[in-house]
């Protein structure tokens, strides 16, 4: 292959200068999308956290780029060196797996490349996150992804403290190492929320298993994990309106609605018996 970007391959259109965000396969080397390997193979250089990650799979890709090396410990002047090739070179950002920008440094880049008008495109591809959701069968429609807990008990329970009213799937990345604790934090912190721990996704050992706090912990007391974990703790348990919020609703019904009709709407909106209902409000209505 040759070393001119210009040159082109396989009749494929050579890309222009600028970022262009990667997602890498999350364990599953075959995971990777036909346009992030031509957009691999074309760019001038590839910004990358590990180069030994990234080098494997373009080993498995047959593609040989020049890496240049871009995690947590960046400075503001790695940054500026980056920029200033994207001005007419194109540069392709990775993760060592999944989609940058997902808990890793990337946005920083991201950030000051917009400010600089640099060119920004993004190739969608394997997450983590979603795969694990997507697993799980706790409610998708809305969630919170919240990175990793944090490691100090007090610090987790804070957290945890903070998220616990918000009535969506959490969703977070662990390690094993730290998985036991967390699910301890979570039985204090969060009760009655049904939860999933999904690790080693796309993989040979992949796993998804659900169950309360206490029973994944006693499993995996039993069973220490391995590998990357997805840890997802589901919505707060919806709870029935208290008499004085029922016998309010119904009040407000019984403005413009009949007994049955007032009743029949409660019913709907809280889940609570409508005979129950219905008889509850020919008492408010003195009947």
């Amino acid at each position: 292959m040759s070393d001119d970007p210009e040159a082109p391959a396989s009749g494929i259109p050579t890309i222009g200068p600028g970022l262009y965000i990667v997602a890498t396969p999350i364990g599953n080397l075959g995971d990777i999308t036909r346009r992030a390997a031509n957009v691999l193979e074309r760019c001038d250089a590839i910004a990358c956290e590990d180069t030994r990650v990234t080098g494997k799979l373009l080993h498995h890709l047959g593609i040989s780029r020049p890496l240049w090396r871009y995690d947590d410990h960046a400075s503001a002047e790695d940054r500026a060196r980056l920029i200033a090739a994207m001005q007419d070179k194109a540069v392709a950002l990775v993760s060592d797996a999944g989609t940058p920008l997902v808990s890793d440094p990337g946005y920083r880049l991201v950030r000051e490349a917009r400010a600089a008008g640099i060119p920004i495109t993004a190739l969608p591809g394997p997450s983590a996150p979603v795969m694990a959701l997507a697993l799980s069968g706790l409610p998708s429609d809305r969630f919170l992804f919240a990175g990793f807990l944090p490691h100090k008990d007090k610090a987790r329970a804070d957290v945890l403290a903070e998220l616990a009213p918000i009535r969506t799937t959490l969703v977070f990345f662990e390690t094993a190492p730290r998985l036991a604790k967390s699910l301890a934090a979570i039985a204090g912190q969060l009760p009655g929320r049904e939860l999933a721990v999904a690790r080693e996704l796309t993989k040979l050992h992949e796993e998804c298993r659900t169950g309360s706090a206490e029973e994944l912990l006693a499993h995996y007391t039993a069973h220490p994990p391995r590998g990357e974990i997805v840890l997802l703790v589901g919505p707060p348990p919806e709870q029935a309106p208290s008499k004085a919020d029922a016998d309010a609703m119904l009040l407000e019904a019984l403005a413009s609605q009949k007994p049955s009709q007032a009743a029949a709407q409660v019913a709907k909106a809280t889940g609570l018996d409508r005979r129950t209902l219905y008889a509850r409000a020919l008492d408010l209505r003195g009947e």
